[in-house]
């Protein structure tokens, strides 16, 4: 286990960044479903779910990540769940509150869950230029400790294409400030964390 965050959470070097455009007003019907049955749903066939979040800037957004040991054990864990009855039973309600779920990034790192009670978390989502990843890596040593939990584009294939991320390109995704923005075009969500 480490410690991200000032909670502990396996490693899984397999993560997933989902940022879901929701219809007006659908969020939290969509966050009170997911915290009921998809949280636990998921965990039962081995994800491990980090951060929920309702992003503070865009009301009709919903920002989550979850984890996997490795590519293998993300496919089988997605069939699992995807095929299984808790998705079977609640889909229809799930995706009714949905514009668009495919703006996922798929990422290796450590995961990331909010420290206790945390009311708003930073997280930088950052495209440096391919020629400046060794200039990033000397940024990342002055300006990122450990607690931003630093993750890196998974450039695998993605072997489960009935949930699509995104590809052709190569991000860096840091959660909490920094001293100094980095000098690669970048963004920030600020998210304010749901409770369970």
């Amino acid at each position: 286990m480490n410690h991200v965050a000032g909670n502990p959470i396996a490693v899984n070097p397999i993560v997933e960044l989902r940022r879901y455009t929701l219809h007006p007003g659908a969020r939290d019907t969509l966050i009170e479903l997911f915290e009921r049955e998809f949280v636990t749903g998921q965990e039962a066939v081995g994800i491990t779910l980090g951060g929920r979040f309702r992003d503070l800037d865009h009301p009709d957004r919903f920002v989550w990540l979850r984890a996997f040991p490795d590519m293998a054990a993300r496919r089988r864990s997605l069939e699992a769940f995807y095929g299984g009855p808790v998705w079977r039973a609640h889909r229809d309600a799930a995706n009714a509150t949905m514009i668009d779920s495919d703006d996922v990034l798929l990422l290796r790192g450590p995961g990331f869950l909010p420290p206790p009670g945390a009311r708003e978390v930073l997280a930088t989502v950052c495209h440096p230029d391919p020629a400046a990843f060794e200039a990033f890596d000397a940024y990342a040593a002055r300006h990122l400790a450990p607690e931003h939990a630093l993750h890196r584009t998974e450039h695998a294939e993605n072997d489960f294409p009935a949930l699509p991320v995104r590809t052709g390109e190569d991000v860096r995704v840091w959660f909490g400030p920094t001293a100094e923005p980095p000098p690669w075009p970048h963004h920030r969500l600020r998210l304010e964390p749901v409770t369970g």
